[in-house]
């Protein structure tokens, strides 16, 4: 038996007037799934616990079979793992955003225009890293580039009693009663603000306004956490699991946890990712040997957070037509059993731009024993189905039990 995990980050929404009250989900033309879902088992399930910001990082640990209780260290360490940052037992580390912040002279008055920067390129943001590093590391401090905006601080000797807020978060609002509070607040937002004028002429944002695009204006730090030890999913479960993502921070997970992290050509995390190669990648990991395979897919998410309505029911259809159906007929003609699991990690509702903790719904549909309900996959349809599962790490054995 074969196991694929179909992952679209923040997939699941609430009705948005534009779609005539309908969720992405209820909207998109997705044939595949809905098919898997009509011979499948449907259900919905609790991937964030009460009193537990909703994020990817303790959702995505939810999936993956972890208990983020015993587990989670924090978002940052996880990414630290992908990035290859070895870190010590008093490192704290912290998530760097690359933000576009309004132009207003007192910090505390700024708008978070963007929490990505225009989506900026990877090569660009690793110029403006460097430069960062290099204006603002210290002995006990260090900046490390990552991917598009998603980067990393270490602070050796840092404290993680700092009340910190996500970017993304605060879309289109103001900063002030957002900044840093707690042990060490007064140099992370002295660093936030010195960034300011570090990035206000950087050869980078100087052609990015000149393109049209927003620029990289402040760093923005939030996501605070200690050094990270799973336990590998392997010994956990007794399968050989690989993690395809364009995301440090599952890759980081899939690191921690002992899975092979397949790199693929083109991907980026938005809609504009390589899904076909994210397809092939996963299905020849399949049929050389692996197990299960986590698929991760972003797109979905970054259109949720920019409040993008037609682009994320695309990325969807994009989900559903270039990925589950590729993989699916690549095992019909290889002759193999399989079981798919199809899911988002949260909600990212589009009227919010931000995560929500609602309980997402999910799809198993095995190869081997074929259902028959009326059911297609949606919030709605998934409530009715009366199947709830709570834990979320409750789900991952649920799906590989015979």
């Amino acid at each position: 038996m074969k196991y694929i995990v179909i992952l679209g980050d923040g997939m699941a929404d609430w009705p948005v007037e534009k779609l005539n009250n309908k969720t992405p989900l209820e909207v998109a033309n997705k044939p595949v799934i809905d098919n898997l879902c009509k011979n499948g088992t449907l259900g919905l399930v609790k991937t964030v616990a009460d009193g537990i910001k909703p994020g990817s990082d303790v959702a995505n640990l939810s999936v993956m079979g972890y208990d983020i209780k015993k587990y989670y260290t924090g978002r940052s360490p996880l990414e630290a793992a992908s990035i290859g940052v070895s870190l010590k037992d008093d490192d704290i580390t912290f998530r760097c955003n690359l933000v576009t912040l309004s132009d207003e002279t007192d910090y505390c008055q700024k708008t978070m225009l963007d929490y990505s920067s225009g989506e900026i390129t990877t090569d660009e943001a690793r110029q403006i890293m460097e430069t960062i590093a290099k204006e603002l590391n210290t002995d006990c401090i260090k900046f490390y580039p990552g991917i598009s905006y998603r980067h990393l601080m270490v602070w050796t000797g840092g404290s993680t009693n700092v009340k910190l807020t996500p970017p993304h978060d605060i879309s289109d609002k103001k900063v002030t009663g957002h900044l840093p509070e707690g042990d060490g607040a007064d140099i992370i937002a002295d660093m936030m603000k010195k960034s300011e004028a570090i990035l206000k002429n950087h050869p980078v944002n100087i052609s990015r306004k000149e393109r049209g695009l927003a620029p990289a204006t402040s760093i923005w730090l939030w996501g605070e956490g200690k050094k990270a030890t799973l336990d590998s999913f392997k010994e956990k479960f007794n399968k050989d699991a690989a993690v395809i993502s364009a995301v440090d921070l599952i890759r980081g997970i899939g690191i921690c946890a002992d899975m092979q992290i397949i790199d693929v050509p083109g991907i980026t995390g938005n809609i504009d990712t390589n899904f076909e190669g994210k397809a092939e990648a996963a299905l020849n990991a399949l049929l050389c040997g692996k197990d299960l395979v986590y698929v991760h897919m972003e797109a979905p998410d970054e259109c949720g957070h920019h409040g993008e309505v037609e682009n994320k029911v695309k990325a969807i259809e994009y989900i559903d037509n270039k990925v589950v159906k590729y993989i699916k007929e690549g095992l019909d003609k290889a002759g193999v059993d399989y079981k798919f699991l199809i899911l988002p990690d949260h909600p990212t509702p589009l009227s919010i731009k931000t995560h929500s903790s609602d309980p997402v719904p999910f799809v198993i549909y095995d190869s081997t024993k074929q259902k028959n309900n009326p059911y297609t996959y949606t919030e709605a349809n998934a409530k009715q189905t009366g199947l709830y599962i709570d834990p979320g790490h409750d789900l991952m054995p649920y799906f590989l039990k015979d």
